[in-house]
């Protein structure tokens, strides 16, 4: 009698866990178009929710009006410019095609420096004459299948695009939720991680917080400001193109590889087509803007908690080709999360006795 009291019974268990199991993949099945837009919201929310306490403070205690400063705020630093990026690549691209399809537009260089490579330098400048020696026609036989692959990589970022728009959208709207119910929102995270793994899941909560405010304002803040200087740069230099440019400029600057790669090319064309003057400028500007990051990224992160650049750089990478143009935000922030995660728990393990330390022992 007690051993079949204390007998498992596994056809429930079995069925208990499929029940589960089905549950949980139909919620997130349900929720799926919404996770990007959420984890966004919150990465945001995380990383201003000390300026949303600071506005309510200066507005009478008042939470719904500081919540309507920051949703304004969003729509003023995320809506509008990803507006004019969209109309901007619209009304650009016309012309950009126009020009890429007009034959004369493309002059197909002779490359006689490679006569002077040592070596390999002939053998490549004969075969390079041999492909456009008909006008190009072999060498257009070559490239054309590749030409339809990044066709196809294209009309996917332009998908990503519409999708990041979406994204933006829903963004705003989880953020105006998440600032009006924070607290609840993080005391219900904080009592799910305790119910998984006590103090320790609470700890992690609070280091995965600290590590999104790091990312958000030592990375996207930092890169944010210096493209949007940049690209002030560029539109009064009269670079064409310069929203695009300002654009591509920003994913750099998310990367850790600053906004020079744009602003170098710039100055560059500028002093090819004769423009010394506004070259000198740009090249100026471009000196401070370069150099911001050295200031302003550690006042943001307050020293020392800077994240390795390898992280970040295949954050955003990896992120990007993951989840599209909105991946350049969560890419970087989860590898932070978990690198914090996994820092936190080596750390509680003693460093390892150095080797030295161990042949003494043996000898004594």
């Amino acid at each position: 009698m007690t051993d079949s009291a204390h007998r498992t019974d596994l056809p429930k268990l079995i069925f208990g866990t499929l029940f589960l199991t089905i549950l949980i993949v139909a919620s997130f099945w349900v929720v799926q178009p919404f996770i990007l837009g959420f984890a966004w919201a919150s990465m945001v929310v995380i990383a201003t929710w000390p300026l949303l306490l600071r506005l309510q403070d200066l507005l009478w205690g008042k939470r719904a009006l500081a919540v309507t400063v920051m949703t304004l705020l969003l729509i003023l630093l995320f809506v509008i410019p990803i507006a004019l990026l969209v109309n901007s690549m619209i009304d650009n691209s016309a012309p950009l095609l126009k020009w890429a399809s007009t034959p004369t537009n493309w002059k197909i260089p002779q490359l006689n420096w490679l006569q002077d490579v040592p070596v390999v330098g002939e053998n490549i400048y004969k075969s390079w004459h041999s492909m456009i020696a008909d006008g190009g026609t072999t060498l257009l036989a070559k490239v054309q299948p590749y030409i339809g692959q990044t066709s196809t990589w294209f009309v996917a970022q332009a998908a990503h695009l519409g999708h990041f728009v979406i994204h933006c959208a829903l963004m705003v709207l989880f953020s105006i939720i998440l600032y009006s119910r924070g607290e609840q929102v993080a005391a219900g995270i904080r009592h799910f991680a305790v119910r998984l793994a006590k103090s320790r899941g609470d700890n992690a909560v609070i280091l995965a917080a600290q590590a999104i405010r790091a990312v958000a304002l030592g990375v996207v803040v930092t890169a944010l400001v210096q493209s949007i200087l940049g690209g002030i740069g560029l539109s009064i230099a009269g670079i064409p193109y310069a929203t695009l440019l300002t654009v591509l400029m920003f994913i750099c600057c998310v990367a850790q590889l600053g906004p020079l790669l744009v602003l170098i090319p710039a100055i560059i064309w500028l002093y090819w087509s004769g423009d010394a003057t506004w070259g000198t400028i740009l090249l100026v500007w471009s000196c401070i803007v370069g150099t911001l990051d050295n200031f302003l990224r550690p006042f943001l992160i307050r020293m020392g908690a800077d994240l390795p650049l390898l992280l970040i750089l295949s954050g955003v990478i990896g992120g990007l080709l993951a989840f599209g143009m909105i991946g350049l935000f969560i890419g970087p922030v989860v590898l932070a999360v978990s690198y914090r995660l996994l820092s936190a728990w080596i750390n509680e393990a003693p460093q390892p006795v150095a080797e030295e330390s161990i042949i003494e022992d043996k000898q004594l």
